[in-house]
């Protein structure tokens, strides 16, 4: 597979940061300065991963998912977002989004969603035995794509059999809730990510954009990897 990356963002110095650290990293990365921009592109050349922004003039980031979504093109979208637009960037996994980062972030931090983006597209290639807590994270993260909600659960559950101290998986589960549209659910596995480590940004990012008041979590009270908040 190639290690191609489209970047659309219509601020220039963020595309020439990215473009910078992902050539680095070793990725062939085209850039575009707007959705239309990048539709043209991506309608000529085969990318693997897009990195997109959300809010863009002319044709945004919702606007565009839905237009890949209507041509049927096969890539895997990870959405950029400023402060105060994370509901929306939940809503464009429903759209087909395999993943989200928030501004303001380090190069380093794109270019590890990026690299985990394409081990996922080498897992679903390959018939590698799942048996660590990433590879279990990683087609965790597939089958959400995939809207293979049981599957998913099921590769969090086996996640957490491994490492029970790590936020991710419940983080996971609880953006597997809110696409189920069970709210209280959702709020339950943020907050038993943030009982693991109050520090876990996405988590945080998720808590406070339903408007909760994190306060404090008592692990005591939270069932954090039973059969009943898993399956």
């Amino acid at each position: 597979m190639n290690k191609k990356v489209l970047l659309i963002d219509d601020e220039k110095n963020i595309r020439l940061t990215l473009k910078t650290a992902l050539s680095k990293a070793g990725y062939e990365v085209e850039t575009a300065v707007n959705g239309e921009d990048g539709l043209t592109k991506v309608k000529e050349d085969d990318f693997p991963v897009i990195l997109l922004d959300m809010k863009m003039p002319g044709m945004d980031g919702i606007q565009f998912l839905k237009e890949i979504n209507n041509e049927d093109i096969s890539t895997k979208v990870i959405m950029i977002t400023g402060y105060g637009s994370v509901e929306t960037a939940v809503e464009t996994l429903k759209l087909g989004a395999v993943d989200y980062l928030r501004k303001p972030f380090k190069p380093e931090e794109i270019i590890g969603i990026v690299e985990d983006v394409f081990k996922r597209y080498e897992m679903e290639s390959s018939e590698k035995e799942v048996e660590t807590f990433e590879d279990y994270i990683t087609m965790a993260k597939n089958a959400i794509n995939k809207r293979d909600f049981s599957k998913a659960k099921e590769m969090l559950k086996k996640a957490t059999s491994e490492d029970s101290e790590k936020p991710e998986p419940f983080n996971l589960l609880g953006i597997i809730y809110e696409m189920q549209h069970k709210q209280a659910e959702a709020m339950k596995m943020y907050r038993a990510a943030l009982a693991l480590d109050p520090s876990y940004k996405p988590a945080n990012d998720n808590i406070e954009r339903a408007g909760e008041s994190i306060g404090s979590i008592d692990l005591d009270n939270m069932n954090l990897g039973d059969n009943e908040e898993v399956e």
